[in-house]
């Protein structure tokens, strides 16, 4: 006879109960791929930068968030703007989490992920463009970006479109700063920026002795 402080050990526990809800929503994101209905897959992944939001559609990478944007904001403007058709569907980014984790372990120095360039247009477009090609262990300032982007003086308008990167660290906004040396501002945050910047310039990375300045 059990006493009054026994468990049954037979009964599902929390744990069961979170491993049975995970396969749950694997089978239901599955389903809903197989049948065309996963417009918008979505994880979350830690990183050294805090907690990081990835989403992609059946294009590419669509859209990478720092926690200080509000992971519940950035999902909700992705299904207005894209489609409410969002599911927790892990499979769909594992190679982004995979990349993004090699990247931080400072054993890559590139993606090779497909990018969905949807929730930027016009210039923003271009500036995302001049910025994926800023070499790692690199920077450049605004003005310089201005230039590679095709519009010399607009200079404030490359400061938007990186405020409003759809997606940091595949596309490295973070590696624009002011001409005065400053790094200036970041979409995931002051200390983010240095460390990523940091980090592309230790011992391993392609800046042999630190970063260097694309162009003037």
């Amino acid at each position: 006879m059990q006493g009054r402080g026994a468990v049954d050990e037979h009964l599902p526990g929390a744990a069961d109960e979170g491993a049975d809800l995970a396969a749950l929503r694997a089978a239901l994101a599955a389903r809903a791929a197989a049948d065309g209905l996963l417009d918008v897959a979505y994880r979350t992944l830690d990183s050294p930068v805090g907690p990081l939001l990835l989403a992609a559609t059946e294009r590419g990478v669509v859209r990478v968030a720092f926690g200080r944007e509000d992971h519940d904001a950035v999902l909700a403007a992705l299904a207005a703007r894209l489609s409410p058709r969002v599911l927790h569907a892990p499979a769909r980014l594992e190679a982004a989490a995979r990349e993004l984790g090699e990247y931080f372990e400072g054993r890559r120095e590139g993606f090779d992920l497909p990018l969905d360039l949807s929730l930027a247009a016009g210039f923003r477009r271009d500036v995302l463009g001049a910025l994926r090609a800023l070499p790692y262990g690199t920077t450049a300032t605004y003005t310089r970006v201005a230039g590679l982007a095709g519009s010399p003086r607009a200079v404030r308008a490359v400061g938007t479109a990186c405020a409003r990167n759809p997606l940091p660290l595949l596309v490295p906004c973070h590696r624009v700063v002011r001409s005065d040396g400053g790094t200036g501002e970041y979409v995931g945050g002051a200390a983010a920026k240095r460390l990523l910047l940091d980090l592309e310039s230790g011992p391993g990375s392609t800046a042999a002795g630190g970063r260097g300045m694309v162009g003037p």
